[in-house]
């Protein structure tokens, strides 16, 4: 039986976070009809609102799975959620959406402990779950694009751009503005100036979100749950050498990488963000979900991200 998105529910959310956090989500239920067979959070790229990954998420609920979505604080919906609703005065930091986006798993994982709750990771969605406090609830990450940031790992179109970001643009405009502009200059969208300002140390380090000591190393290499991660062949920012360098972070996990080249799906392109447009419903998603599947039961092991970059 087939069950279009538009059978689904959809349920508003307001999640109270760490240190005064204000985050809207969206919570997909699959029809009444179907069993519910897991549970998904997706995890945002950065600058990227949950309404571009709506289409996805309704399509994955309509597969039998409760999907919740979020906006990291100060972002997107959760913006408008302030009194003030002004990005210049969001006092946020990494530290905090990483504290959102575990908020966000707790939530759903509390409302059915029995089911399997998995994360869709798209770039910073896969970075920040290795600095969780607790991932014992959780059964698998399924990163897509991800990578670290680390602008010598960016791809080679990037790296110059990357370098005026970050030694130009940010340290100029975002005392300015009291934020980073990046919607009007068309990189990465705008910003918190708390956010940005940790990301550029983090993008000049060569070990990425590790530039935050020893306890941050200690939280990736304590994560156990399995990681799949899809680097895409065409991806115009996350280079193989970088997902290789993510995932060797999460030390202690099962984990491999999967290449993902367009013609594999009769595509011309994919790149960083192409996977969740709903052009891909007939092709990349059936994917994604036969990836999650797998996850929820057995995993995908590698002994390290070197070893897994086939399929």
């Amino acid at each position: 039986m087939h069950f279009e998105a538009n059978d689904t529910a959809l349920t508003p959310l307001r999640l109270h976070t760490p240190r005064g956090g204000q985050v809207a989500a969206q919570l997909f239920e699959p029809p009444a009809v179907m069993p519910v067979g897991g549970q998904v959070v997706i995890g945002p790229a950065m600058g990227v609102p949950q309404r571009f990954y709506a289409g996805f998420a309704a399509w994955l609920a309509g597969q039998g799975l409760r999907v919740l979505s979020f906006d990291y604080r100060g972002q997107g919906a959760s913006l408008a959620l302030l009194p003030h609703g002004r990005l210049r005065q969001v006092d946020a930091t990494l530290h905090d959406w990483r504290a959102d986006y575990e908020a966000a798993t707790r939530h759903l994982h509390a409302q059915a402990p029995d089911l399997p709750l998995l994360l869709v990771g798209h770039s910073l969605g896969a970075q920040l779950p290795g600095l969780f406090e607790r991932t014992d609830h959780i059964a698998g990450l399924l990163a897509v694009a991800a990578g670290s940031g680390y602008w010598r790992q960016n791809a080679p179109g990037l790296r110059k751009r990357a370098l005026f970001m970050w030694h130009g643009m940010v340290p100029v405009l975002t005392p300015l503005f009291g934020y980073f502009p990046g919607r009007r200059l068309g990189a990465v969208g705008d910003l918190p100036a708390g956010v940005i300002r940790q990301w550029r140390r983090w993008c000049l380090h060569p070990q990425y979100s590790a530039a935050e000591g020893p306890a941050a190393r200690q939280r990736y290499a304590a994560v156990r749950f399995p990681i799949h991660a899809l680097s895409i062949t065409d991806d115009e920012m996350m280079t193989l050498p970088g997902t290789q360098s993510l995932l060797a972070l999460y030390a202690g996990a099962p984990r491999d990488i999967e290449r993902v080249a367009p013609a594999d799906h009769g595509l011309p392109r994919i790149g960083h963000l192409g996977w969740f447009q709903p052009r891909f419903e007939a092709t990349l998603w059936p994917h994604t979900l036969r990836a999650l599947r797998e996850l929820a039961t057995t995993g995908r092991g590698g002994e390290s991200p070197a070893s897994g970059t086939g399929a």
